[in-house]
């Protein structure tokens, strides 16, 4: 199979790419830089220079493929305009699924975020319930959905769409603070941290967009990916601190003075562009339930999580302190 990878010098569409290109499929990644993909040109992957705002790039780098995966976003970044989200989360899933079918591709799987469920008040949620983005990113994603069905239908190409659920393993940085504040001793929890946390690791979530972007199943579908075990965040901490050998922390904060803080932060930061040290999204760490069901994925498409939560904090771990990081 030919496919292209888009956002393949990150964290989860270069463990795509690489895994791909392994099992023996050309594999093409359009990248703005070549030179911070060396590691993907030496995994067999095709490089294609561009940006997803270039119909020119993107005609290029569609031609002669047959799935397309669609991972490059914007993720959170401070100082950043809604319409720097609105043009590279919404309006270039557009431009691709137009190329892509004027290319002749057969598929297109886009990569949303389970996010756009906002806050689950009844967990744990399916792709069935209800839609209530949070913040920009949550909010562009779901247009981001929203203009591939559209598209799917206009251009009669298929279109498959997956929400992921906390990604994470090795590569990835996002939870280190988690990570190290639990190894190191230092780790302090807002609130009673009985609020559901549902990780995915890298490999199955790898493993599921293959899937959704084979399964004759798949096509026009909405598949959430996440792993095969939901915990609480209490009980993902102590996992964490049995794996690094250390006793489970166990100081609780209220939440709200934190909350405020975080406010703070960002009314006096954001009109400099300055990354606030404090954000109150990452007070919702704390305070919004993440529990998905993946019963539609492993009907459907067979997906099947493997990676068990405690290996996958495991080889996490090891990640993290092969590089002084924890």
């Amino acid at each position: 199979m030919r496919a292209l990878v888009t956002g393949a010098t990150g964290f989860t569409g270069g463990h795509l790419a690489r895994t791909l290109a392994a099992r023996g499929h050309h594999v093409r990644a359009l990248v703005r830089d070549p030179h911070r993909a060396a590691d993907l040109a030496a995994a067999g992957v095709e490089l294609k220079p561009g940006d997803l705002r270039d119909d020119a790039a993107l005609e290029a780098a569609t031609r002669d493929v047959d799935v397309v995966y669609h991972i490059a976003a914007i993720y959170r970044q401070a100082g950043l305009p809604d319409e720097e989200y609105r043009a590279v989360n919404a309006q270039a899933v557009e431009r691709v699924i137009a190329a892509a079918a004027r290319s002749g591709a057969t598929r297109v799987v886009h990569c949303s975020t389970v996010g756009v469920h906002g806050d689950i008040e009844h967990p744990p949620a399916n792709e069935d319930a209800p839609l209530k983005p949070g913040d920009i990113y949550q909010v562009t994603k779901l247009e981001g959905e929203e203009l591939a069905r559209q598209a799917a239908r206009r251009l009669g190409i298929e279109v498959t769409i997956v929400r992921p659920s906390g990604i994470y393993g090795p590569g990835d940085r996002r939870l280190l603070k988690l990570f190290r504040g639990v190894a190191h001793r230092r780790w302090i929890t807002l609130g009673s941290g009985e609020i559901y946390y549902h990780l995915t690791h890298i490999d199955d979530l790898v493993e599921g967009f293959r899937l959704c972007g084979e399964h004759p199943a798949a096509a026009n579908r909405t598949y959430i990916l996440a792993g095969g075990e939901v915990t609480t965040l209490n009980e993902l901490v102590r996992v964490i601190a049995e794996v690094a050998g250390v006793s489970p922390p166990t100081l609780h904060l209220p939440v709200w003075p934190v909350w405020i803080a975080g406010a703070l932060c960002e009314a006096i930061c954001a009109p400099f562009g300055i990354e606030p040290p404090l954000f109150r999204r990452r007070v919702d760490f704390f305070t919004k339930s993440r529990a998905f069901d993946i019963s539609r994925a492993r009907a459907d498409i067979g997906y099947a999580p493997s990676v068990t939560l405690r290996e996958g904090i495991a080889r996490t771990l090891g990640w993290y302190r092969d590089r002084g990081w924890v």
